[in-house]
């Protein structure tokens, strides 16, 4: 048994039981009498009251080292800023994704996405039916490059007026859209802010195929990131330049 533990025990506990009991032996053979036994009672009365008031002075000092230690970690988490935007990888995409379509609430921007990805109708189901069926989402929007027309009659607005609320997803805006960005905008009654899934069409964001292109990597931005307003002011002035060049053609 080593030093440590020994040093652990509580000796002068274990003293004063002893001695109690040798005590009240010693009584029971009327070897002692009870004036002898009243000075063992009081000076055991004392010795507890001394092991007493060590352990009360032991549990504020264990108290106090709890409340400073509160007030450290306090600090140090109103000092750390929570992330403004995630990098959301293969193997959470799916599950970010679904998360994000059934939180979804107010007007939904879906702005030069890959159609392809919804080609396969569980992919559909996956990614983009929870959105268009959610009773928090008012209308979806999609700003799709012209050359996604073909794409959008033959293998998704079927899909999307099998669904229920199919009435909310808008006429496509069609933009010659040269960028690689591509997102979802949309409110979040989960965050109670805006958020956005960010993307870039190409590798490594993207994964390239011969039927179709499916995300890679996409970022997760927060409410609080400041890249959502860049977002939303690219949108429209994707849209302002189409509107500009449609009323240039009409002259």
């Amino acid at each position: 048994m080593n030093i440590k533990k020994l040093l652990s025990y509580e000796w002068d506990a274990i003293a004063g039981l002893l001695a109690a009991v040798a005590a009240i032996i010693l009584h029971l053979l009327h070897i002692v009498d009870e004036h002898v036994i009243l000075p063992i009672v009081l000076a055991l009365l004392g010795l507890l009251f001394i092991n007493f008031m060590r352990h009360t002075r032991n549990n504020e000092l264990t108290a106090e080292q709890v409340e400073q230690a509160g007030h450290t970690l306090r600090r140090i988490e109103s000092a750390l800023k929570p992330p403004d935007t995630i990098l959301i990888g293969p193997r959470q995409l799916r599950s970010v994704t679904e998360h994000f379509t059934h939180h979804m609430s107010g007007d939904a921007i879906l702005f030069n996405v890959c159609l392809s990805m919804y080609r396969p109708q569980p992919l559909f189901d996956a990614l983009l039916r929870p959105a268009i069926e959610n009773p928090m989402v008012t209308s979806i929007q999609f700003v799709l490059d012209v050359s996604q027309k073909a794409l959008w009659r033959e293998a998704v607005q079927p899909k999307i007026t099998a669904c229920t609320g199919y009435a909310k997803v808008r006429e496509p805006r069609w933009c010659n859209l040269s960028r690689t960005i591509s997102f979802i905008l949309s409110d979040s009654h989960h965050s109670g802010g805006t958020e956005a899934l960010l993307s870039f069409w190409g590798e490594p964001f993207m994964a390239q195929s011969v039927d179709r292109d499916v995300p890679r990597f996409i970022f997760h931005l927060q409410k609080h990131s400041e890249l959502l307003s860049h977002l939303v002011e690219l949108e429209r002035s994707c849209l302002r330049s189409e509107s500009e060049t449609t009323v240039f053609h009409n002259l």
